[in-house]
C-alpha cells in the first residue's frame, strides 16, 4: 500500500487516546499502533546540572518525581578503580556506558562494557560498577522507578 493512502486510512479511524506513528523499511512501509498516549501534563523546562549535582563533582543524580517523570537516573564521572558498592533495586536498572570501559557486576557474573555498550540488572539482584579503564567512566544508571531505591551490601 502506498504511504498517502496509508495515511488517508488511518485519518478515517477513530484513534482517540492511541498514538501512532509509520514505519519505513526496506522500502515497505507500515502503520505500528504504539498504545495509548500519557494524558498527564508534564512541567517544561530544562533541568540544570548544577541542580541536581553530588556534592562538588561532575556526576548526577536525578530523581523522576521531582521533574514529572517516571524515570530516575545517575550519570557518572568516575575516575579508574572507583565505582559504587554492591547493591541492589526493587526495580531493574541499565547502564549506558558513554565513555570509557565498566566492569559490571550483575549477580554472580562480571562483564565488561565500553563506549556505546548498554546492560541490564534485573530487580532486586545485587550489582556494581568500576571504572576498569585507563581514563574516565561516564556512565548513566537508569532507574525503573519515579524515585531511587537502593539498598547496599557492603561498605564501598
Amino acid at each position: 500500500m502506498e504511504l498517502d493512502a496509508m495515511i488517508g486510512m488511518l485519518d478515517a479511524l477513530d484513534r482517540t487516546g492511541v498514538s501512532m506513528h509509520i514505519e519505513t523499511l526496506g522500502g515497505t512501509s507500515f502503520a505500528v499502533e504504539t498504545g495509548v498516549m500519557n494524558s498527564t501534563s508534564l512541567p517544561v523546562g530544562v533541568v540544570a546540572g548544577a541542580d541536581i549535582r553530588i556534592g562538588s563533582g561532575r556526576s548526577r543524580r536525578f530523581v523522576g518525581v521531582e521533574h514529572g517523570a517516571e524515570v530516575s537516573y545517575f550519570f557518572v564521572e568516575n575516575q579508574p578503580g572507583e565505582g559504587p558498592g554492591l547493591h541492589w533495586h526493587p526495580y531493574p536498572e541499565t547502564w549506558v556506558v558513554i565513555e570509557g570501559v565498566a566492569s559490571i557486576t550483575v549477580g554472580e557474573e562480571t562483564f565488561v562494557a565500553e563506549a556505546g555498550d548498554t546492560a541490564t540488572g534485573p530487580a532486586f539482584i545485587p550489582h556494581r560498577f568500576t571504572n576498569a579503564g585507563d581514563g574516565v567512566l561516564k556512565i548513566i544508571g537508569i532507574h525503573a522507578s519515579a524515585t531511587i531505591i537502593q539498598t547496599f551490601l557492603d561498605e564501598d
